[in-house]
């Protein structure tokens, strides 16, 4: 071990160095954390007649329902179609803020 650093030759220097490229990547997975926040999501189903919108927090923002496709005979098809879009909307959501914090951090897998 060198002396008053570390195996492998990582002095202060480079100490230094590693935690200010950790400071920057951590400004940087915030701010695309905010950004991928207020971003919007949006899927359908059954052909576009429900459409839901959600945002990269994962609340859902808005719903949208042909009104061709109510029918009071039929409330679970409604209710299907209505499930599939959200849950679409979500996983939409969810890959592309994985997929975008992944591009900063390099793959670490940290957990956002």
């Amino acid at each position: 071990m060198a002396k008053g650093g570390f195996p492998g030759g990582m002095g202060g220097g480079n100490m230094q160095q590693l935690m200010m490229r950790a400071q920057k990547m951590q400004q940087d997975v915030q701010r695309a954390q905010a950004e991928l926040n207020e971003r919007e999501f949006t899927a359908s189903s059954g052909g576009g007649m429900v459409s839901v919108t959600v945002n990269g927090n994962k609340d859902v923002k808005a719903i949208v329902i042909n009104p061709a496709c109510v029918d009071p005979d039929d409330v679970e098809m409604l209710q299907d179609l209505v499930l599939s879009a959200v849950n679409e909307a979500l996983r939409t959501a969810t890959r592309t803020v994985e997929e975008e914090i992944g591009k900063i951090t390099g793959g670490l897998g940290l957990g956002l």
